[in-house]
């Protein structure tokens, strides 16, 4: 064992007697002796050592120079951890790291028995270690006695804070000695965290540790491209090409969850769910079924996964994309770890490419894009699997030496080989067939995201860097109002593209040239359809190069709606005046469902408003009193 140098000798024996050869950054920080007796506010990522860490700094606090504790009375420390499962789990570790010392270790979380816990507290302890409501029950009930509290520690403070445990943190540093020592940790110091620590803790030592860089160096991070619709079939295949010991497939709502579970069941997969809806049994038979090996695959959502601890978890999938970087360094942390190799796979459909990107560069993270595994790659997967298995070098007992020589005189070497393999096939669900979709590769990509994005209807002419392109037309111009702030929307929407992917956008009278990437030209002619039609009845027509921007006008009719149809005699009917369109309210925005934008109103009778008050439009005329 190295760098000892301040840690306590009985820690030090537990942990040589654990094997560690070496402390983890986080671990080796919390050993300056200027922390001795200082609070500290630390950030670290999950799976970084931080349990370890804040033992060894409690350790000098709590023992003051002895080797042992004395009996259990009062406790000596509260260590709060943000669910039931963290909390037991920080349990068990210091347990095994103070065993030398002769510390008692309570737990008080959610779910367990309220009086076993408050007889516990009553027989003594060293170290409490709960989830915030339930100690905020105890010390109300006066079962928990703070009085000679040393020091306080909250784990995954950010997280306790996201699942709205404020006010109960509030409380239990209220009630605790103001001259405890405060040791918060969290994978983030966002503002609410750092004003938590402003007010509970004294010149607190800041400590930024690079664990999450050493972290992430074994974890391998691939954003998986797929066709919107093929989402599901994409996470069958990776957990079919990867066949970990234990993966976990991140989704953004209960009903997702739930969704899943029953599409992987089907599949012959051996999963179980984790969402708010389960009760606290539930949860923990799904988790032991993780963990002997009953289950493989766990879909959750992120609220009920934090806290949990899998061993072997080989694989993350992110079946719904996270909605920030923490949240993204959260899930991935949960593999890769104790020198173990892990992949943390994302599905981005082909329409959110750019929020996967910003979420990547917004974490720090270099992913490695393609697409999803085909179903010929899985297949030739499980062929090296099957050639590789380690059940051909076993060596057969006795009374299996003579039945393999009954089956080969009876049925013969092939015939056992097919029946060998069709065994082995009949236990895994079969790789899906997924779309083909044009994906660009990152040196073009890279190549056009130097560009200024969609070009605006002022700018004159093609844009130069864009690239190969082809050219569509659309059947509204600006007689029919219009505008890229719904046009760009409608196209992605309709046609699974980017607006990266959208170059020149050149606005006639009566329809609008938009210029497409090559690349995505099959992909968005494929998503619109034979019809070749968006929303609202608006025509999209493939051009033959680049259209002429200075012909004059052609008279085209409008599908959308038959109001702006063509028409040879362009006075009013009897009855109407027309108005001035451009003042119009835009008739045809992709969510607009107004029927009042009529381009013809009736004269004067009634008031009648030639355009929308307060949307661009003028004001309302009234016709003049006589007299």
């Amino acid at each position: 064992m190295t760098d000892l140098n301040g840690v306590v000798p009985a820690i030090a024996k537990a942990l040589a007697k654990r094997g560690y050869s070496e402390l983890t950054p986080v671990q080796k920080s919390m050993l300056d002796p200027a922390l001795a007796a200082s609070d500290a506010l630390v950030s670290a990522q999950t799976g970084s050592g931080k349990t370890v860490a804040f033992g060894l700094a409690l350790a000098p606090t709590l023992l003051e120079g002895e080797d042992r504790f004395p009996p259990a009375a009062e406790p000596l420390a509260l260590v709060i951890a943000p669910t039931r499962e963290l909390a037991l789990q920080v349990k068990r570790e210091l347990e095994w790291l103070y065993e030398m010392t002769g510390a008692v270790i309570v737990s008080c979380v959610g779910g367990m028995d309220i009086r076993s816990e408050r007889r516990a507290l009553e027989r003594g302890a060293h170290i409490v270690v709960g989830t915030p409501g339930r100690l905020c029950d105890h010390i109300r009930r006066r079962a928990l006695n703070m009085s000679v509290l040393k020091a306080v520690v909250l784990d995954e403070a950010d997280e306790m804070l996201d699942l709205g445990f404020r006010e109960d943190l509030e409380f239990i540093l209220e009630a605790s000695p103001d001259d405890r020592r405060t040791l918060m940790f969290s994978a983030t110091v966002p503002a609410a965290i750092a004003k938590l620590a402003k007010s509970y803790q004294r010149n607190a030592v800041r400590i930024a540790t690079k664990a999450e860089e050493k972290q992430h160096i074994d974890i391998e991070y691939r954003a998986l491209v797929v066709a919107p619709s093929d989402r599901e079939n994409a996470i069958i295949n990776v957990l079919r090409y990867y066949e970990a010991t234990n993966a976990i497939v991140f989704c953004s709502t209960r009903a997702a969850v739930n969704h899943l579970t029953a599409r992987f069941h089907n599949r012959n997969f051996n999963v179980v769910a984790l969402s708010g809806e389960l009760t606290q049994n539930e949860r923990s038979h799904a988790l032991q079924a993780m963990r002997d090996g009953r289950a493989r695959v766990c879909i959750a959502t992120d609220v009920a996964a934090r806290g949990i601890d899998l061993p072997g978890l080989d694989l993350v999938i992110h079946a719904d994309l996270p909605t920030n970087s923490d949240t993204l360094l959260h899930r991935s942390g949960r593999t890769g770890r104790a020198g173990r190799k892990g992949v943390s796979a994302l599905i981005v459909p082909l329409n959110a490419r750019r929020k996967a990107e910003r979420l990547l560069d917004n974490a720090g993270i270099s992913a490695s894009w393609g697409r999803p595994p085909s179903a010929e790659e899985v297949s030739s997967r499980d062929e090296e699997r099957l050639i590789a298995d380690p059940i051909f070098h076993q060596v057969p007992d006795e009374d299996e030496h003579e039945l393999v020589k009954r089956l080969l005189a009876a049925h013969g070497a092939e015939k056992l080989a097919n029946a060998f393999v069709s065994l082995y096939r009949s236990n895994q669900s079969a790789p899906e067939d997924l779309i083909e979709i044009s994906f660009q590769d990152d040196g073009n990509r890279k190549r056009r995201e130097n560009t200024d994005g969609p070009r605006e209807p002022s700018q004159k002419g093609p844009r130069d860097d864009f690239g190969a392109s082809v050219w569509f037309s659309v059947s509204v111009g600006r007689k029919q109002n219009a505008e890229p702030r719904w046009l760009i929307p409608m196209l992605c929407r309709n046609g699974n593209v980017t607006k990266r992917e959208i170059g020149a956008i050149k606005m006639q009278q009566d329809e609008t040239f938009v210029e497409i990437a090559a690349d995505s030209a099959g992909t968005f002619l494929q998503s619109i359809g034979p019809n070749k039609a968006l929303e609202r009845g608006i025509r999209v027509t493939q051009l033959d190069g680049t259209p002429d921007f200075n012909r004059p006008a052609a008279s085209k009719p409008y599908a959308g709606k038959k109001n702006f149809d063509d028409r040879r005699d362009d006075r009013p009917k009897d009855g109407y005046k027309k108005t001035d369109r451009r003042d119009a309210a835009p008739a045809h925005g992709a969510n607009d469902e107004r029927r009042d934008s009529k381009p013809w109103t009736k004269k004067p009778g009634k008031p009648k408003f030639e355009g929308k008050p307060g949307n661009g439009g003028p004001k309302p005329k009234f016709p003049k009193k006589k007299g």
